[in-house]
């Protein structure tokens, strides 16, 4: 009885850790890995292929809802929940569980974003899809739509949900909603046995089948913490973080209502980076925004949400959207502001357009962070600031300061005392290490370089001036690699990868060694497209203008009868092409192959028009369509020809045994390579046209 006795306080314990919403002193960066449309840059074999890099700065990665929502989205309007329906914008189901296995393999924790305050009906009726997932039928009824629901058929057809669903003779909820009302979509009813079922086999399929580690919970002041608790206690997530868009007061109310099991969102942090960079005056770090410090301020419960704080300075839904909407966006001092988010505690969130942009400077504040040991936990006190600039420093007293960070345009104004040593600077930011943390430091971070870079080799020490370095990879010592003073500069070729290791030198002995390791770039090289139609094939090849850098798009249809040969996706702007090669001037060829399917049935063999757009926009004019055709447009987006090629043969991997010749159209011979010659290697160098290889037609 016993032993039976120990092993439940054992079990119970191991649930309320587990159901503890973030880790205690949690060190690690997340990166959101998605803005609004990123389309092209969220791409799962995008964000896969970038694994390595994205791997030394950060432990967690949060990407868009990712089932399908039956057509081309961000997620939001979620219609599928199950295995079977994760096809989406971004990619496939099997790409999407290659790029999380990935992750995990690369020490990388992915995170779900979860939306389950509402969801999409099929074409506007009360039914929710039927979902088949390890023998188990998972399906949402109209009943399972809360009884005060004022959605989409409120703008349809001008009555609220419940009178809508009368007048069609369906019955929806009694319960009303238990948190707050959303118009886009139907609101669901957590009080719901059914939702809950759901909702419980939804999440934990998301963590034992695709393999997230935890979830991003959207627009959670749409219905009762306590639902939150209940589904991140039986799924138990390693991390739970919720979209509480709100005051600080009314955020930490939500993370209490969770039992704690989940994190928030620090949107007050957010907002107060937003004033002082608007306004340029950087005391405003330490004011309130509308009477509300961030969760992470020791004004604010004396700190004691800082553990629960996911912190950010930009996300999906206040910046500046392609159609010029925003909340509240940061438009000023991007790169400051990040400094100051990444010398902070709480978990940092950074956006992935800042990443993108601002790579170098946010790789280099990551290493800092690290280097000063500072975690979501992590005391702070204040220096003397200005209008100018604000000083802050990461520990207990001034003493046991690990990281001193100056913002704002005067930064270089600020003289900090001897105590510490500076070992990066940006726009209108310096970061100081203390010396006590007896460590060498390197500041160009880790990653792929082009050409010979410069490296600042500094000894963050009370007592070493000297330092000493390899290239090989191989661990310094006195009498291993090249002595260099604190403060020296040197110089790495990148002709090959390099594994820089520094130490600092004291009385013979090396200690607090860092390590970054440098590849070097190797840019895409693209083959020549050589353009092919099999037998039977529906398809058009495109020569995108230089201009165009994402993925082309095609958007292929009959107008009468109407149908649609691109509607894979549910919409504008169709399928993505497949990206073939480049042509003789270094422009992108991609093709679209029809799948067979149509929007309508009807009896269309073919398309009658296309488009092709550069995902969305910019867009070619409607052009007639022509199977097989290479549409070859000039640099400013204007069509110049359509070659027609009709009774094209399917490459083959070699062109057969013996001499592989070929001709021009006209029947003029150009040339004679050896048996075996691929088809790849018989078209080099050959301008664009039709040739005719041992008696067969290809396109190039």
């Amino acid at each position: 009885m016993k032993r039976i006795f120990t092993s439940l306080i054992i079990f119970f314990a191991t649930l309320n850790i587990l159901a503890q919403g973030w880790p205690q002193k949690y060190d690690g960066v997340m990166l959101q890995g998605f803005y609004w449309d990123s389309f092209s840059d969220t791409k799962w074999t995008k964000l896969e292929s970038q694994a390595d890099e994205l791997s030394q700065y950060f432990k967690l990665v949060w990407l868009p809802q990712s089932g399908s929502c039956g057509g081309r989205s961000m997620g939001y309007d979620d219609l599928y929940w199950f295995p079977g329906h994760y096809n989406s914008s971004f990619g496939t189901e099997a790409e999407l569980r290659s790029l999380i296995s990935t992750f995990k393999k690369k020490g990388i924790g992915t995170i779900a974003d979860v939306v389950i305050n509402h969801r999409r009906t099929l074409n506007l009726t009360f039914n929710f899809p039927k979902e088949e997932y390890k023998g188990t039928t998972y399906e949402l009824t109209a009943t399972d739509i809360c009884a005060d629901d004022k959605s989409y058929w409120t703008t349809y057809d001008g009555q609220p949900t419940n009178s809508y669903a009368s007048s069609k003779g369906v019955t929806i909820s009694s319960n009303n909603d238990t948190g707050e009302g959303w118009s886009g979509m139907p609101d669901l009813d957590h009080k719901s046995q059914n939702v809950q079922n759901n909702v419980k086999a939804y999440t934990k399929m998301l963590l034992d089948d695709l393999g997230y580690v935890g979830f991003r919970y959207d627009m959670v002041k749409g219905y009762a913490p306590e639902y939150t608790k209940m589904y991140n206690e039986y799924a138990q997530p390693q991390f739970s973080v919720g979209e509480c868009w709100d005051g600080s007061n009314t955020i930490k109310n939500w993370i209490d209502g969770t039992g704690k099991t989940s994190a928030a969102f620090d949107f007050q942090f957010k907002y107060v980076v937003r004033n002082a960079t608007d306004k340029q005056d950087w005391t405003y770090l330490n004011k309130q925004n509308d009477g509300n410090w961030p969760l992470i301020s020791s004004s604010f419960n004396n700190g004691s949400y800082r553990r629960y704080a996911v912190t950010f300075v930009e996300n999906h839904d206040t910046e500046v959207r392609p159609d010029g909407s925003s909340n509240g966006p940061l438009v000023k001092d991007i790169v400051a502001a990040n400094a100051y988010m990444l010398a902070m505690p709480g978990t940092p969130c950074v956006f992935l357009k800042h990443w993108i942009d601002y790579k170098q400077d946010i790789k280099s504040m990551i290493d800092v962070r690290r280097a000063a040991g500072i975690h979501n936990e992590s005391s702070y006190i204040l220096f003397p600031s200005s209008a100018s600039y604000y000083a802050v420093g990461v520990g207990n007293s001034p003493t046991d300061v690990s990281l001193l960070a100056v913002i704002g345009s005067g930064a270089d104004s600020y003289t900090p005392n001897s105590t510490y040593v500076k070992v990066l600077s940006g726009n209108h930011y310096i970061y100081y290490l203390n010396k006590s943390l007896e460590t060498a430091w390197v500041d160009l971070p880790a990653g792929a370089y082009d050409g010979q870079q410069k490296a600042l080799l500094s000894a963050v020490s009370n007592s070493a001036t000297q330092l000493v370095y390899t290239t090989d990879g191989s661990t310094p010592s006195a009498s291993n690699g090249i002595k260099v003073n604190s403060g020296t500069t040197i110089t790495l070729p990148m002709d090959a990868d390099i594994t820089l290791k520094v130490g600092l030198l004291i009385g013979g002995t090396v200690s607090g060694i860092v390590s970054r390791s440098y590849t070097k770039y190797e840019p895409e090289v693209l083959p020549t497209a050589v353009c092919t139609v099999n037998e039977g094939e529906v398809c058009a090849f495109f020569e995108a203008p230089a201009s165009w850098t994402n993925d082309v798009s095609c958007w292929a249809w009959v107008d009468s009868p109407a149908d649609n040969f691109t509607f894979a996706n549910g919409g504008w702007p169709g399928v993505t092409c497949t990206l073939l090669g480049v042509a003789d001037n270094g422009n992108k060829v991609w093709k679209w192959t029809w799948d067979g399917t149509k929007q309508n049935n009807t009896a269309a063999t073919q398309p009658q028009k296309i488009i092709f757009s550069n995902t969305s926009s910019p867009q070619t004019a409607d052009m007639n369509f022509t199977n097989g055709g290479y549409y070859n447009f000039d640099n400013n987006g204007k069509l110049v020809k359509v070659i027609t090629a009709t009774g094209i043969q399917p490459v083959t991997t070699a062109a057969g045994t013996g001499l592989v010749r070929i001709y021009t159209i006209d029947g003029h011979l150009l040339r004679v390579l050896p048996a075996g010659t691929s088809t790849n290697e018989a078209l080099n160098q050959l301008r664009h046209g039709i040739y005719l290889i041992n008696g067969k037609k290809y396109v190039k």
